[in-house]
């Protein structure tokens, strides 16, 4: 089975952690809620590819890496033949005002259509409803 590097964002900010819905597409909408994450790129760093993809999901300016936070594995099956070794980090924003709700739209390389993201900040005690795994290192934003 395929290996594929990840990294994981928990942006976090007075007890509240950065999360978000695909509002307008229906099968990504079942996706349910999420924190920014992604793909590391060929030759990339993770502490690099985090503070890339957190800003290219969110579009939050001053984002800052906090600490590293573990490494974890994710099986992927049945959406893809693949386990995820993520890589969690917590992210800081360092401006001074920030949204309580904002909307993005990722285009990545341009493959494909514009995802929306419809974000806004979690209180950190109702975090535990992330998907797929992703709120596997909550606890260590605690130590």
């Amino acid at each position: 089975m395929k290996r594929v590097s990840k990294v994981v964002a928990y942006i976090v900010r007075d007890g509240r952690l950065v999360v978000f819905a695909h509002g307008d597409d229906e099968t990504l909408a079942l996706a349910g809620i999420q924190v920014p994450a992604g793909t590391v790129r060929p030759g990339e760093l993770p502490e690099d590819a985090v503070l890339r993809e957190a800003y290219e999901e969110t579009e939050l300016p001053g984002l800052r890496l906090v600490r590293y936070l573990g490494v974890g594995e994710y099986d992927a099956r049945p959406s893809a033949d693949a386990v995820h070794v993520r890589h969690f980090y917590e992210l800081a924003v360092d401006a001074d005002e920030v949204p309580e709700r904002w909307t993005t739209y990722e285009t990545g390389d341009g493959s494909h259509d514009p995802i929306r993201f419809d974000l806004y900040w979690m209180p950190l005690e109702q975090a535990h409803v992330l998907v797929g795994g992703q709120g596997s290192h909550l606890g260590r934003l605690f130590d």
